[in-house]
């Protein structure tokens, strides 16, 4: 994130250029994986679950390098972080997992990670945009790298286009909580409180700006106060809250949602399956997300934890996690292996405007995470 993403001025080219492709695993890299350790053994990786396509990307990546993946999946992060509290970052059973920029704050401070050797990560690889100005600040900390960018993606408006029509321009978060659409709206606990917020602090009704909740705990408090009441008289509205990926889709798929706050790579499954289902950036701009490989602490693999980062940094291996993903690479050149229907449904979804009004999450806080969870479950369970 550089400063220009942190403010969301990216243009369309820039954008692209980290752009996810199918179709490339058979492409060659220019890159060589060194040392004896990194040409055999296994990468225990923590990650996301909910993504078929995963196993043909370890596949790949075995073929590349003798390195076998033991992958398991957990549908957030809140799962993968709690995997560690209790025992997984110092253990041994997992080298590595894929929080986001705005959550590798509390990995460091609980001691959960182990910095990077910079050297090994082919880091030549990466899109300029990632290793500058914002981006380089949520990885880097007391000038030691704890993260390496694989994906970046975005949480917005998901719509039955038939059910749920809405206008780019005019699209709101706040037309989430319109009344038409009780009993029909699907969103993530402490991702819909945020949409709530920033609705509402663009119509001046919140006591501080939004983002001072991320800094401020007592105006974190004063706003989320604000945001819950508001919430709370909506609550009938939410049929169902999803937690990860496959919920997400179920809700629209099997539950009859119509409109919700989810994950671009859920619209776009949906939307391959030939659903009716729209992807759009409200007026307040997209809230977007950046993910991150970190090395934890009880490592067993580390040699072949880094040949995996240094193949994911090669245009190969971007993309074709990327794909897998359904979200954009930070690898250079994985736009030139771009999906058709992938390129499609991102020219569909961010329009010129678009792009220049990007959210990019904050970095959280332990004692904001702790805070918002307490909030959400507030929510949820009303």
């Amino acid at each position: 994130m550089t400063d220009s993403i942190r403010s969301g001025s990216l243009g369309r080219r820039a954008v692209l250029r980290g752009a996810a492709a199918a179709g490339a695993l058979g492409v060659a890299a220019p890159w060589i994986v060194r040392g004896s350790l990194a040409s055999s053994g296994t990468l225990n990786f923590m990650g996301w679950a909910g993504y078929d396509d995963l196993p043909k990307v370890f596949a790949a990546f075995e073929k590349k390098t003798g390195i076998k993946v033991a992958f398991t999946g957990f549908g957030s992060q809140d799962e993968m972080f709690a995997q560690a509290k209790t025992g997984a970052a110092a253990n041994g059973a997992f080298d590595i997992t894929e929080p986001t920029s705005d959550r590798l704050l509390g990995w460091v401070e609980n001691d959960f990670i182990q910095p990077w050797t910079e050297s090994k990560l082919n880091l030549a690889g990466v899109d300029p945009a990632f290793l500058q100005g914002g981006a380089a600040a949520a990885t880097i900390v007391n000038g030691k790298r704890y993260g390496t960018t694989s994906v970046w993606g975005s949480e917005s408006l998901t719509h039955n286009t038939k059910d749920a029509p809405l206008v780019f321009g005019k699209a709101s978060l706040m037309d989430l909580w319109d009344d038409k659409y009780a009993g029909k709206l699907t969103l993530r606990g402490h991702s819909g409180l945020v949409a709530a917020g920033r609705a509402l602090d663009a119509q001046g009704k919140l006591p501080h700006k939004f983002d001072l909740s991320f800094v401020d705990e007592a105006k974190m408090t004063a706003n989320y106060d604000a945001i819950l009441a508001f919430v709370l008289a909506k609550r009938k509205n939410v049929a169902q809250f999803w937690t990860n990926e496959n919920e997400a889709q179920g809700a629209f798929r099997t539950n009859g949602c119509t409109i919700g706050m989810c994950w671009d790579t859920s619209a776009s499954a949906l939307a391959k399956e030939g659903l009716p289902i729209g992807y759009m950036a409200p007026v307040e701009g997209t809230i977007c997300w950046l993910q991150n490989y970190v090395l934890l602490k009880g490592a067993r693999n580390v040699e072949q934890a880094h040949a995996w980062v240094a193949w994911i940094n090669s245009p190969e291996g971007g993309a074709a996690y990327a794909n897998a993903f359904g979200a954009y690479s930070t690898t250079k050149g994985a736009v030139d292996l771009a999906d058709a229907a992938q390129k499609k449904f991102f020219e569909a979804s961010f329009p010129a405007e678009a792009l220049k009004n990007l959210w990019w999450w904050p970095t959280q806080p332990s004692w904001f995470v702790a805070k918002r969870t307490e909030y959400a479950k507030r929510f949820m369970s009303a």
